[in-house]
């Protein structure tokens, strides 16, 4: 009756990480982004979007904060999701359309995507977690 109860804690303790591991383990630790969103759990994105929703809204016509609402941000112009938010210039000087890869170099420094950016925010170094964060704006920009 011991084993099985040590069993069952260890299957739970294993429980705790969202399936991360096992994910990180069938991907490999060269995963393309491909790969990676194949696999993408939006529902933990969502929970991992709580540390970005000190400054961003994602809602549909939700007010920006001190970044701009996020809602249907895949898709649409880089510095051009907002009328009222005032982006640095230089991310309205870097262009382009947020999509997925973009949004994954993005998230993991933005300042290395555009240099003078305001947005001060380390990054998002896992790229488990860039994926996940990504199939929930996807998902969350859709609604």
């Amino acid at each position: 009756m011991r084993v099985a109860g040590a069993a069952v804690l260890l299957l739970l303790a294993g429980c705790g990480d969202d399936g991360v591991a096992a994910r990180r383990a069938r991907l490999g630790a060269n995963a393309t982004l491909a790969a990676r969103l194949a696999s993408a759990d939006a529902s933990r994105g969502a929970r991992l979007f709580g540390a970005c929703a000190a400054c961003h809204t994602i809602g549909a016509g939700a007010g920006d904060r001190n970044g701009p609402n996020l809602h249907g941000v895949i898709g649409r112009a880089v510095a051009g999701g907002s009328a009222r938010y005032g982006y640095s210039a230089a991310l309205r000087a870097h262009g382009g359309r947020w999509d997925a890869a973009a949004m994954d170099a993005w998230l993991r420094d933005p300042a290395r995507v555009a240099p003078g950016t305001t947005m001060r925010f380390a990054g998002v170094r896992d790229p488990i977690d860039r994926a996940d964060l990504i199939a929930y704006l996807r998902a969350a920009g859709s609604r």
